[in-house]
């Protein structure tokens, strides 16, 4: 450390993919707060300068600030620890775990833990077999109305809500688009709950939730990043039995899923107040409209948890 309250602080940021934009939104609103706890800050993008510019700089501890398959495969965390550079948020197993939406529910349906109903089909299955018959059979065995969903990404990026098998098709194409395989999902009415998760001392803990209203129904790329079609409510208004549930429920898929330093875990609570588990992310959005910034706010505010995470991610040090 060159500072007595500072750290040298890397920002990871950019890559090449559809989540570029809102990774360096991120990035930008993480090392404002950075800076204004006396660390120093430089941010980096991740492209074939990178090693050489993190040599060059010598940080105490890097922050992979990268939405989606690059920042959340694992990949990057891997190259880090061959680096030896100590980094901020979950090692190579838990982003490959919670990336794939199929394997963190399956992951999370083994712990006995509820999520929906679901199959996953790759792209080469509908050429094998035929689409027509793959989505009659979708139709009959998970009935409607369905979410589908690529399975790799964030940021709700090619996810469609589907009533029918005609709306299924499409909404196979338009998933296919971002990945090579998808999820369907057997749709749960109810109310969108988020919970985040921080770590502290290798401990733990739940933030408070934030339920998301939107004005169609469902939080979609367009209402997760454009202002004014969502309503946010942090804490969310729920029943102190209810929400003491559903956080539970969020910390158990945080453990199982073998997340560390922070993460985001969604929820469905349907209509008998039951919470199902949905998604993770282990590189949760940090811009002006994400929900781990909101939860930190109504806890101990952003800035001091963005801070909290940066030192213990310096602290647990080199990790291979």
């Amino acid at each position: 450390m060159t500072e007595v309250n500072g750290l040298k602080v890397a920002i990871i940021t950019g890559g090449q993919l559809q989540e570029r934009e809102v990774s360096l939104r991120s990035a930008n609103r993480v090392a404002t707060e950075l800076r204004q706890y006396a660390h120093t800050v430089k941010t980096l993008e991740l492209d074939h300068n990178l090693l050489d510019y993190l040599r060059e700089f010598h940080p105490d501890v890097a922050w992979p600030v990268i939405h989606g398959r690059e920042g959340e495969d694992g990949s990057l965390q891997d190259l880090l620890e061959l680096g030896g550079i100590p980094y901020v948020g979950s090692g190579p197993k838990g982003c490959r775990i919670s990336l794939s939406k199929p394997v963190a529910k399956s992951v999370v349906e083994k712990n006995g833990l509820p999520t929906p109903r679901s199959v996953a089909l790759p792209q080469i299955l509908f050429r094998q077999v035929g689409a027509t018959t793959l989505l009659a059979e979708v139709s009959t065995r998970l009935g409607f109305p369905l979410m589908v969903k690529p399975s790799r990404g964030g940021s709700a990026m090619g996810i469609t809500y589907v009533e029918d098998e005609d709306g299924l098709r499409t909404a196979m194409v338009n998933a296919f688009a971002y990945d090579d395989e998808v999820l369907i999902e057997q749709f749960v009415s109810g109310r969108e709950v988020s919970v985040s998760i921080v770590e502290e001392s290798g401990k733990s803990r739940a933030l408070p939730s934030v339920e998301i209203r939107t004005d169609a129904g469902r939080y979609d790329f367009d209402a997760r990043y454009l202002t004014g079609r969502t309503e946010f409510f942090a804490p969310a208004p729920l029943e102190e039995e209810l929400d003491e549930r559903v956080r539970a429920l969020a910390l158990q898929c945080h453990r199982v899923l073998e997340l560390e330093g922070f993460s985001r875990i969604d929820l469905i609570v349907d209509n008998d107040n039951n919470p199902w588990f949905i998604d993770a992310n282990a590189v949760p959005g940090m811009t002006d409209t994400s929900l781990w910034p909101l939860a930190a706010e109504a806890d101990l505010g952003f800035g001091k948890l963005i801070d909290a995470v940066t030192r213990d991610g310096a602290a647990r040090g080199i990790r291979c």
